[in-house]
């Protein structure tokens, strides 16, 4: 009988239309926009958490459209005007209530778990091999905020029937979202407002670092806060009299409480590294994290390729090892080069996409010539970079004349540079074999201490020592 009636509500009502909105809305922005989502290795299909987190920072807009929504379906009884004919059934005021209630959040859970379907069948089919369970909790705490915010926006509409209420409602939520949102710029996500305070709002920062997750401390309190919600939004539902609707807000406060003691005060304790996805897997001297082992293969030829060839220019000098750079950063912080170590970002441009010769040449870049600025889609400090490794790789390989590792592009800075660059080639080849040794180690002792601006001037033979 249940069944049947829920299939009615479903087939009859707008129940069903949040939940499209919700699978169609996500899918229309991840797929008509090439936007950040699908760059570097935190891409929505590039891992499992991180396809979690993209998904749920779309909570974003969702968590208020659901709840929005939730008040336009609550305002269904105060419409037809038949609240006051509905009391008289005498079937309890909760099972009446439940049955909208169990198919908005049908719906909504639907269409959250049909998008989530969608990228998780991307990951499945990409790059990477490691397969953790870490992420379900991300995605399913996501689920339970649209279900019970629109259960709450259902409550509140009940209780407060008014046109003005679902308007009202979702002008609330997207205040809220837009006081407590965190941003991912620093070396870990945070927000203007307290840590414990902002983690009470269930969306997500866009991920930047592929090796973050969420805590455990984040997943359990959330989930109490927001079964809180859920609860009161079912209790003013369901409530006929105005003491239960009093009574009702209980839930919220006893879920608030709860989650402010279970939730982590710093940030440090929030956004977490996944210690499994970041151990090494080596093969000899070549080294990534457990995450990015389907690349270790051609990393491992490619490296040990470009160690031969640093050794042969650099001596006793040169790295010994190639290993990729797990450090966390703060968009436009410099790296920490090694003078022992090649280290690799695979969020770089040079090195994201680069197989063959190309990785090879793209390693030998970072060993001769390492650059501190982040030259990837967000950050794009380190283009500028690019025409030095390339005079310094060429030199290395003993090429005919100046390869550029990447397009010169259009910019009149960039043309500049790249200018700049020709002139130095023709300069340090028209040295001595020992001059050109001793420029090119100069080179690297330059990036090695971030001094980007005197790397074209040593080349060139300008910088004053």
């Amino acid at each position: 009988m249940t069944g049947r009636v829920l299939r009615i509500e479903l087939k009859r009502s707008v129940a069903p239309w949040p939940g499209i909105v919700v699978l169609g809305g996500s899918l229309a922005i991840f797929c008509l926009y090439d936007g950040l989502w699908w760059r570097g290795t935190a891409g929505w299909t590039a891992q499992w958490t991180s396809m979690a987190l993209w998904t749920r920072s779309l909570l974003t807009f969702l968590w208020p459209l659901a709840v929005g929504t939730g008040a336009v379906y609550g305002l269904r009884e105060p419409r037809s005007r038949m609240a006051e004919l509905l009391t008289t059934v005498p079937r309890p005021a909760w099972r009446r209530a439940a049955l909208p209630a169990g198919a908005m959040a049908l719906a909504l859970a639907s269409g959250f778990g049909l998008l989530v379907l969608v990228g998780g069948v991307q990951v499945a089919l990409g790059r990477t091999t490691y397969t953790p369970l870490d992420w379900l909790p991300i995605s399913l705490v996501a689920a339970l905020a649209l279900v019970a915010g629109a259960v709450f926006g259902m409550g509140v509409a009940r209780a407060l029937p008014s046109v003005l209420t679902p308007p009202g409602l979702v002008l609330f939520f997207l205040m809220l979202t837009a006081l407590l949102q965190q941003n991912s710029d620093g070396t870990l996500p945070s927000s203007i407002a307290p840590n414990r305070l902002a983690q009470l709002l269930p969306v997500t920062a866009e991920p930047r670092e592929m090796l973050l997750t969420l805590s455990g401390s984040v997943h359990l309190g959330q989930t109490l806060w927001l079964l809180g919600l859920l609860a009161t939004g079912f209790a003013l539902l369901s409530a006929v009299t105005r003491r239960a609707r009093l009574l009702a807000v209980i839930p919220v406060l006893a879920g608030a409480a709860l989650a402010l003691l279970v939730l982590p005060a710093a940030a440090r304790d929030t956004y977490v590294v996944d210690k499994a996805a970041a151990a090494l897997v080596c093969d000899g001297p070549v080294c990534v994290t457990q995450a990015n082992r389907s690349r270790l293969p051609e990393l491992a030829r490619r490296g040990k390729e470009a160690l031969r060839v640093l050794h042969e220019v650099l001596g006793d000098k040169a790295p010994n090892a190639v290993r990729e750079d797990t450090r966390l950063r703060a968009i436009a912080d410099k790296r920490e080069p090694s003078g022992d170590v090649v280290l690799v970002d695979f969020d770089d441009r040079l090195l994201a996409d680069a197989t063959g010769e190309k990785l090879t040449r793209a390693l030998i870049a970072q060993g001769l010539a390492p650059s501190c600025y982040g030259n990837n889609d967000r950050e794009g400090g380190g283009r500028g970079n690019v025409p030095v490794q390339s005079v310094a790789v060429s030199w290395a390989l003993h090429d005919s004349r100046l390869q550029p590792l990447a397009e010169r592009g259009s910019d009149p800075y960039l043309r500049t540079i790249w200018l700049d660059a020709d002139v130095a080639w023709q300069r340090l080849t028209a040295l001595s074999p020992a001059e050109q040794r001793s420029r090119i180690a100069e080179l690297r002792t330059a990036g090695l201490s971030c001094a980007a601006d005197r790397q074209l001037a040593v080349l060139a033979g300008k910088a004053t020592r």
